[in-house]
């Protein structure tokens, strides 16, 4: 039988040809992938912080990150020239999910940052403070 000038034996052959030819860069492409991603960061040597669920914030609040390993960390309120307002809490966390809990009425009403600082990074999220 013959289907658009070829024969079903050429039809088959080019098909399995393509596939092997799609098979062979997809290989390939997942090699490439894995080598670029050699000198990648590791997660879990960094701690994420979230956001504050409630804007503007009034009286408690809750700070929460999470932390793949136990590491020494401080929090801090920063006012919106990135200046230290106060020290949070300063200690070591546990692995998993942290809860700290803040009492934002010791705070004036206005814009302030939150930072997270470890040995190896500091992440800073905005918040605002209306009591």
């Amino acid at each position: 039988m013959i289907l658009f000038g070829f024969s079903i034996v050429e039809t088959l052959k080019g098909i399995l040809w393509v596939s092997l030819i799609i098979l062979v860069v997809v290989i390939l492409y997942r090699q490439l992938l894995r080598f670029l991603g050699k000198g990648s960061v590791s997660q879990e040597e960094y701690c994420v912080l979230y956001g504050l669920e409630v804007q503007p914030s009034r009286g408690e609040v809750e700070f929460y990150f999470t932390s793949a390993k136990p590491k020494y960390y401080q929090l801090l309120i920063l006012d919106a020239d990135m200046e230290k307002v106060m020290e949070v809490v300063s200690k070591e966390c546990h692995v998993g999910g942290n809860i700290i809990r803040f009492d934002s009425s010791r705070l004036e009403n206005g814009e302030y940052f939150y930072c997270l600082k470890t040995d190896n990074q500091k992440t800073v999220k905005k918040m605002r403070v209306a009591n």
